[in-house]
């Protein structure tokens, strides 16, 4: 699934930003902010990972490591490779990177074409709807593998196979929070907003997508929150729901985060060169998961075929996902909230609870 995947959603992406970008001054300011989270929650996965070290806390057997031979960059191989020769080709064999630099141009096309690629657009759209909805039903076997993957390391390397899981999830949410109460804050500081005042407005949207590891089904929750702080209708009606394709700031953290633990567990060594390649996949390759549970999963898994690393791997993440997608998925709808909040703020229509809202669009007109 996981060529159509992310040839569908780039594709659709990329053309729908096309006509984001036409909406002017406020499209470009929510683009500037989304993509400057994404590289702040990318790089923080990327030194937490390289801080605590968790793949090595993964119950990996010693010979698994030792088959895996180690990654050198060569920057002219690496353009070479990103070129597809045959986009046929880097589908069937799963190359993560050919597809994107030809989805990346196939989508340029269409958006500069407008009406008369619309048809494609919208078949392209069903299309990744369609591999959201396999995903869906590929994630629905998931607690049989949770309990295969969990129940063979236990039985086979002990009880004490628990204690690096745990360490694992320790450090990752030890991110989230640290992206959550300070880097967040730090963002709303800077633009004179009352963040725990926010915080206190979201609180349930962000508990019920803790409860079903969904951010989407926190969305209508969300927009009334959003409004009763005090962030008008237009801006949350459009910000909103592009933030859910384009600003998953729990979601990419944890990519960087698991697809190096997973390097770090088998052995392979993996430059600052790749690291950073890595993550600037990671911030094409994330655009529109939302909704589907666990679709990171599917993108890490293309990350591990390009890098060499075993995608055997996955299966011990997997026991213990569900439990990082409950963070992940409330600090997604944190990282949309605040979003949301500070175009509002830059429009100068962010009214919060006692303040008098500037009309910003009418005094630009007189």
């Amino acid at each position: 699934i996981i060529a159509p995947l992310v040839f569908s959603v780039l594709v659709v992406g990329i053309a729908k930003l096309g006509d984001f970008k036409s909406v002017g001054r406020i499209g470009g300011k929510a683009l500037f902010y989304f993509v400057s989270a994404s590289l702040v929650s990318l790089l923080l996965g990327l030194l937490l990972v390289n801080v605590f070290q968790p793949g090595h806390y993964l119950p990996l057997d010693n010979h698994q490591a030792a088959n895996v031979p180690a990654m050198a960059f060569d920057g002219a191989e690496f353009v070479k490779h990103v070129i597809p020769s045959s986009i046929i080709k880097a589908m069937a064999e799963n190359e993560i990177l050919p597809i994107v630099v030809f989805s990346i141009f196939f989508g340029i096309a269409a958006a500069s074409l407008k009406e008369k690629s619309k048809p494609v657009i919208d078949a392209l759209e069903s299309l990744s709807h369609i591999m959201f909805k396999v995903t869906g039903y590929v994630m629905a076997f998931a607690p049989l593998a949770v309990f295969g993957a969990v129940a063979s390391v236990v039985a086979v390397k002990g009880p004490e196979v628990l204690k690096g899981y745990a360490y694992i999830m320790g450090a990752f949410y030890i991110g989230l929070l640290f992206f959550i109460f300070v880097v967040l804050f730090i963002v709303c500081s800077l633009c004179r907003i009352k963040y725990f005042k926010l915080l206190g407005h979201i609180k349930e949207p962000v508990l019920l997508a803790f409860s079903t590891t969904s951010s989407e089904a926190a969305m209508p929750k969300t927009f009334e929150a959003l409004e009763k702080f005090g962030c008008p209708p237009k801006i949350t009606g459009f910000i909103l729901p592009l933030g859910y394709s384009f600003n998953l700031d729990g979601s990419m953290m944890y990519m960087t985060f698991a697809a190096i633990s997973l390097a770090q567990a088998y052995g392979v060594d993996m430059s600052i060169a790749d690291q950073l390649t890595m993550l600037l996949i990671f911030m094409l390759t994330s655009k529109g998961i939302a909704g589907v549970p666990r679709a990171s999963l599917v993108v890490i898994a293309s990350m591990l075929a390009t890098y060499k690393i075993p995608e055997a791997g996955l299966g011990l993440i997997i026991g213990i996902d569900h439990f990082l997608d409950m963070g992940r998925s409330a600090t997604n709808v944190v990282g949309n909230a605040v979003a949301t909040a500070v175009v509002s703020k830059w429009e100068g229509e962010l009214k919060e609870p006692g303040e008098p809202r500037e009309h910003k669009a009418e005094l630009d007109q007189v």
